[in-house]
């Protein structure tokens, strides 16, 4: 669903212009607004992170962005206006609908591999695209994966990238039949 020959991005305002590049979804949204969504979407990997190695509880790691990081930088840089809604409705989602997420992914795994083996970043990344495949139909499968897909990029390389699109194709076709 991507392509190969996509530069790694060097810093967040690459990552967040070649996602951006990459929406095909203008159905009713602005540019504006995909930006938006593709900061949203970033940050929710993020936060689903924190939500994983803290064990915090999800309404105070919204708080906490919502707070502090909205209107500040992400890992040193300005953070572009965000999807704050769209943010908070996939952190809560994901967290209420975590035994319905992540047998999804387990299915795509290989076998006798556990979804706690995955790297928490790369687990995050499949929760938050998994979230948008089952419980955001009026949302595009190819942008969907492609978002998710080029974040994997931006945080690992090609190798985590062509796994995470191989496991999302996957539940695409599982979810959306």
């Amino acid at each position: 669903m991507s392509d190969a020959a996509t530069p790694k991005p060097t810093s967040l305002k690459a990552v967040i212009d070649q996602l951006n590049a990459n929406e095909s979804d203008a159905k009713a949204l602005s540019n504006k607004e995909k930006r938006a969504r593709t900061v949203a979407r970033l940050v929710l990997v993020q936060a689903l992170y924190q939500l994983d190695i803290t064990g915090a509880g999800v309404e105070t790691v919204i708080k906490e962005f919502s707070d502090y990081r909205f209107d500040g930088d992400l890992d040193g840089e300005p953070l572009a206006a965000a999807d704050e809604a769209f943010f908070a409705e996939g952190a809560r989602t994901i967290v209420k609908e975590q035994s319905a997420i992540d047998p999804l992914i387990i299915n795509r795994l290989a076998s006798g591999w556990r979804i706690e083996r995955l790297d928490p970043t790369v687990r995050a990344i499949l929760r938050a695209g998994t979230w948008e495949l089952k419980f955001r139909i009026d949302i595009g499968l190819q942008v969907i994966i492609n978002e998710y897909v080029e974040i994997a990029r931006a945080f690992y390389g090609e190798t985590e990238a062509r796994f995470v699109n191989a496991a999302l194709d996957g539940i695409a076709a599982d979810v959306r039949k």
